[in-house]
């Protein structure tokens, strides 16, 4: 974490964030670069950033990707369709069917021995030998096949050199040491994060100030948005108006992912 980065106005970071998104243009051109949204604050921010950047340079957005993990809200579902036309968007919503075929909801079981090639082969990676295990997209062995892998393969399929995604420092303790460009490998490529210097006020003051969309539940009271089934609301009020320095903004989500962020993003997780 930069700390003179972070205390700068908000109009230098956005610029700076800018000057992010246009070197990664720079250096692997439109075609090989893909824009991680997930319906979320942070990466509509991001999202709102890299259009702005294409108008200014006068190209096309590249591709936009979409993880559909199997227990998504169904708001976040209706944001990213109203984005999308309002915006003309090209999204590409990417799910592991392998995996979605054999069940109906969180919780179901999954048999290891009727999952294709590609998932056996991820399943040994990350060490798991059982038979089966129950479908939790947020869990060590959920979020291995239902985001990560799914990441992996849109890249290989797509050539993607670049991927940009919405992470920040102040957002996770794993981040903290994150750098703007991040070398990954399995695929080889690397992870370009624009907004690390923003901080949660900075995100919410730019989306009010740009009126950029927001989605309908963090006016519920959800500061952060993961999979339905294990996130919650850590207030009545709008995210903006919570109190941001006595509750976590990832308070509300599920507390055993945020254990192992360390060794999912080790994996490929963002």
């Amino acid at each position: 974490m930069d700390k003179e980065i972070m205390a700068l106005p908000l109009e230098k970071k956005i610029e700076k964030s800018k000057e992010i998104i246009k070197k990664a243009f720079e250096k692997f051109g439109r075609e090989k670069i893909a824009v991680a949204w997930t319906g979320g604050k942070d990466s509509t921010l991001l999202l709102w950033l890299v259009r702005e950047v294409c108008k200014e340079l006068n190209i096309d957005l590249p591709k936009i990707m979409f993880i559909d993990e199997g227990d998504v809200f169904e708001e976040v579902l209706e944001f990213v369709e109203k984005v999308k036309k309002k915006w003309n968007l090209d999204v590409v919503r990417v799910r592991n069917d392998d995996v979605l075929k054999q069940v109906n909801k969180v919780g179901d079981i999954v048999k290891v021995d009727l999952l294709n090639e590609r998932n056996r082969k991820e399943l040994e990676k990350i060490g798991f030998k059982g038979k089966e295990f129950p479908f939790e997209p947020e869990s060590y062995v959920g979020n291995h096949l239902m985001k990560t892998v799914v990441v992996k393969m849109f890249l290989e399929e797509n050539g993607c050199k670049a991927l940009i995604t919405g992470v920040r420092w102040d957002e996770q303790e794993a981040r903290v040491n994150e750098t703007y460009f991040s070398p990954r490998s399995d695929p080889d490529h690397i992870r370009v994060h624009p907004i690390l210097h923003f901080t949660e006020r900075n995100v919410w003051e730019t989306i009010h100030k740009y009126k950029i969309p927001i989605n309908p539940l963090y006016e519920k009271g959800y500061r952060s948005l993961g999979a339905k089934s294990t996130t919650r609301k850590t207030d009545d009020k709008p995210a903006w108006e919570q109190d941001f320095e006595k509750i976590p903004e990832r308070a509300g989500r599920g507390q055993d992912k945020e254990k192992i962020m360390e060794r999912l993003r080790e994996l490929g997780y963002m």
